[in-house]
């Protein structure tokens, strides 16, 4: 039966097919079908908008409209069938979701044995040579949802995508104890990401920003970036910046 309702809507000009709301959705209404995110039908959509904060493209919304009502024995039985065809191929990605995009933790390494991330129940590793510090993935700006539990209440590091390859101690001397987001302010899309970190910083609370760029002209868009983020957010967050050359020298 068809009635007036919230649903979700998917702007499929924006959807990268991560497959974020795919894992999101607790009633299995969404799959990636020629790397775009679809509902399936409309009565398998509760539309409450569990997804939405997950999706790194801002490509969901609810909207309301007619469509066919919620089924809970609909998705019931669409639970049994996805979880059926899961135990029949148990290391397949999600709907089609593309791996770059989809959230994973890591055991956090920080500069010495003290837990810096505050995560209490996560095992802490020494960082330097031969123990990488990331302790989450993706690590793009683009692809970090906003709302990521590995931001909650953390140290960030904003990074131009070239300084771990340029600074040979970049996990021990930077990376360490820190959520990441890295970008290249030459060919990112500028004003994306202010609204991007913008979001970041009033949402997660960030406890520190440091941010680290080579020294070429082009890097030197990557704190302006920041600072408008943090003044569109109106967050009071301190903020540190990190000058790093073409052969691995900190300049300032």
């Amino acid at each position: 039966m068809k009635v007036m309702r919230k649903i979700i809507e998917i702007d499929e000009e924006r959807c990268n097919g991560c497959g974020n709301c795919v894992v999101a959705c607790a009633e299995g209404a969404i799959e990636i079908v020629d790397g775009i995110a679809k509902v399936i039908a409309d009565k398998y959509c509760d539309g409450l908008g569990a997804c939405i904060g997950d999706c790194p493209e801002d490509a969901l919304k609810i909207i309301e409209r007619e469509a066919d009502d919620f089924d809970e024995a609909a998705v019931e039985e669409l639970l049994k069938k996805q979880s059926a065809q899961k135990a029949k191929k148990p290391d397949a990605r999600p709907a089609g979701g593309c791996p770059s995009a989809a959230m994973k933790t890591f055991p956090m390494a920080a500069a010495g044995e003290q837990d810096l991330c505050g995560c209490s129940n996560q095992p802490v590793m020494k960082a330097g040579k031969g123990h990488s510090a990331l302790g989450h993935w993706p690590v793009q700006i683009r692809l970090v949802p906003p709302g990521a539990p590995f931001l909650k209440n953390a140290d960030l590091l904003i990074a131009a995508d070239c300084v771990p390859v340029a600074y040979p101690n970049f996990h021990a001397d930077f990376l360490a104890g820190k959520a990441v987001m890295i970008g290249c302010p030459k060919f990112d899309n500028a004003e994306e990401n202010i609204e991007k970190l913008a979001r970041v910083f009033a949402v997660s609370g960030i406890k520190s920003i440091t941010s680290v760029v080579m020294e070429v002209p082009c890097c030197s868009a990557l704190p302006m970036i920041v600072k408008k983020a943090l003044e569109r957010s109106a967050a009071d967050i301190p903020f540190e910046e990190v000058v790093v050359s073409a052969r691995g020298e900190i300049l300032s």
